[in-house]
């Protein structure tokens, strides 16, 4: 798909606003709708835990039931979503969903009962994880096919970028509780989804009519929910997107539970994943630029992601300070292997599909990744929480295996290669 040698203009821009914020007008306004998209973001998702215990009242089972019941809604929601943006187009839709979300995120401020708050939790995931389906097809379709691997890579960037000023910003609010502080975060929540579609609606994109190679007219239009190759890369990446759950449910239990490393470190270690990815993605996607070395990658990184989770069982033999040194290692190895996973899943999301049904395709591939979100905390539990070192090994050899396994998984015979 990519091409190593291909850069955008903002290759030329040193350090890191160079990165995030490129020379390219298209790609900087999409930087730039992420950026104040994940501030918003990162405010919210901050307090918003904090703010349905303490001022909506609810107790932390009923909200983890709510987040829980959303997250099975998310899973749904990318095909037919997807779907829709092939029809109607990714711009128009998503300059539809954005109102939605800011709304979404002000009826938090009005909830005052338990089924309110589900109702409302399912709504706003739905549009969350539809709306990440479709400008994934955005990107596949707006930008020219040897730049997206780049362009996911800063994207991603900005993101985390994005999300840790929020994050740092939302500390006022909690450190006020009080309801005014909280809603002023979802006020500006709301704020940020409005400033991304007024930036998107500024944004000239090339057609989205289907694009055709030669020889693509005759070529049979495949659908993604019956492309068996496509769907076992899916679920195949989807195992090693847990990751996620080791970092944000595994590293905080194992540390309280089993380690003499200070509480503290929870917060380190997210530091430390979020400033790698910031700086770090775009190189670290360099030469993914195929079916085969973006494989190779994703191999690579369930490695790292076993490797890293054998450092995190170490971390139990030990006092304090080496404790606490052991789990550092360990999410330096695990930033590693999510860097070099994410990139190979982003080349394989979009070669593997039909460009006819990017949006589709995307859909698919997003709603793989939302199931892992949905089920990694059960996978946590059932591995590290209920057998400690045994668990970090299991989930070590998930890792490696996952990876090993979208080697072949991703093969494509040269009878059936896609129209790209």
């Amino acid at each position: 798909m990519t091409s190593a040698a291909a850069r955008p203009p903002s290759a030329s821009r040193p350090g890191l606003l160079g990165r995030l914020l490129p020379d390219d007008p298209l790609l900087r306004g999409l930087a730039l709708m992420s950026l104040v998209n994940t501030v918003g973001n990162g405010l919210f998702v901050t307090v918003s835990v904090l703010f349905l215990t303490r001022s909506v009242g609810l107790t932390p089972g009923r909200v983890a039931l709510g987040l829980t019941a959303a997250g099975v809604c998310g899973v749904f929601a990318g095909v037919p979503m997807g779907r829709l943006a092939d029809k109607v187009g990714s711009k128009r839709l998503l300059l539809v969903i954005g109102p939605l979300e800011a709304a979404a995120v002000l009826g938090y401020a009005f909830v005052r009962s338990f089924v309110a708050y589900v109702v409302l939790a399912c709504v706003a995931t739905v549009l969350e994880r539809g709306a990440a389906a479709v400008r994934s097809a955005l990107i596949a379709r707006a930008l020219p096919a040897e730049r997206q691997l780049r362009a996911r890579a800063l994207l991603r960037s900005v993101m985390n970028a994005g999300l840790v000023v929020g994050s740092t910003g939302a500390a006022v609010a909690l450190q006020a509780n009080t309801y005014a502080g909280y809603v002023t975060m979802m006020a500006l929540d709301a704020a940020s989804f409005l400033g991304a579609a007024a930036l998107l609606a500024g944004l000239t994109l090339p057609s989205e009519e289907r694009r055709r190679t030669p020889g693509a007219a005759t070529d049979k239009h495949r659908t993604a929910l019956r492309d068996r190759r496509y769907l076992v890369v899916t679920a195949l990446h989807a195992v090693l997107e847990l990751q996620l759950a080791v970092l944000t449910v595994g590293i905080p239990l194992w540390i309280v539970l089993a380690t003499d490393a200070p509480t503290a470190v929870v917060a380190a270690v997210n530091v430390v994943n979020c400033l790698l990815v910031v700086v770090f993605q775009v190189r670290a996607s360099r030469g993914v630029d195929s079916v085969p070395t973006a494989a190779r990658a994703c191999s690579r990184g369930g490695a790292v992601l076993a490797a890293a989770c054998l450092v995190y069982a170490a971390a139990q033999y030990g006092p304090a300070a080496a404790a606490a040194a052991t789990v550092l290692a360990g999410a330096l190895v695990h930033s590693l292997g999510e860097l070099l996973t994410s990139a190979g899943g982003w080349t394989l999301s979009l070669d593997l599909a039909d460009p006819r049904s990017h949006g589709e395709y995307q859909g698919v591939f997003m709603s793989g990744q939302a199931a892992a979100h949905v089920l990694g905390p059960l996978v946590i539990s059932l591995t590290v929480v209920a057998h400690g070192a045994v668990g970090w090994l299991v989930l070590a050899g998930l890792f490696a295996l996952a990876g090993v396994g979208l080697v072949p998984a991703s093969r494509v015979p040269a009878s059936s290669h896609p129209a790209a």
